[in-house]
């Protein structure tokens, strides 16, 4: 089991969005996604969103939100559990990331980018301000064969 942080960080209807090009044996390489990582021992998910933010931006947020867990099922047998959130604030300069590329990309233009499918339900849940939601993604390799939002199924493509 894995526990970890994701952040949209948004300024003028644009997400810093990372390109996921420079880490070693990285599951999510070539793709497109915030920021964020792995909890360390007694972290709470704030503490972990400040810290992981902090170490990939150089940002120090100001003004955030929780918006939803996600539940992440592989065929690799490994199952994350994600805490999504979007900030509106933040603080410093923008510093460069040894996990990626980083990019201000209009909301407008994400789907451009090569995103994870599942990635594609919870930015639609984001841009629609839905309330706090659980989402649960099972992928098979790249193919995501589950999508549950709130404990209904919805993988029949009308949030992607």
């Amino acid at each position: 089991m894995s526990l970890t942080t994701l952040c949209y960080i948004e300024k003028d209807d644009a997400y810093l969005m990372m390109h996921r090009i420079k880490k070693k044996n990285d599951v999510n390489e070539g793709k497109w996604i915030g920021v964020g990582g792995h909890f360390e021992e007694n972290e709470s998910p704030e503490e972990c969103l400040l810290r992981e933010v902090k170490e990939e931006t150089g940002y120090t947020l100001t003004s955030y939100r929780f918006r939803g867990l996600v539940t992440f099922i592989s065929n690799t047998g490994v199952t994350e559990y994600m805490c999504l959130y979007t900030a509106d604030g933040f603080e410093g300069e923008l510093t460069p990331c040894n996990e990626g590329t980083l990019e201000w990309v209009r909301k407008s233009e994400l789907s451009r980018l090569n995103l994870w499918i599942g990635d594609k339900i919870f930015l639609k849940l984001l841009a629609e301000e839905a309330p706090f939601f659980s989402l649960k993604l099972s992928y098979e390799g790249d193919v995501l064969v589950e999508a549950v939002l709130d404990g209904v199924d919805i993988l029949d493509g009308e949030y992607y």
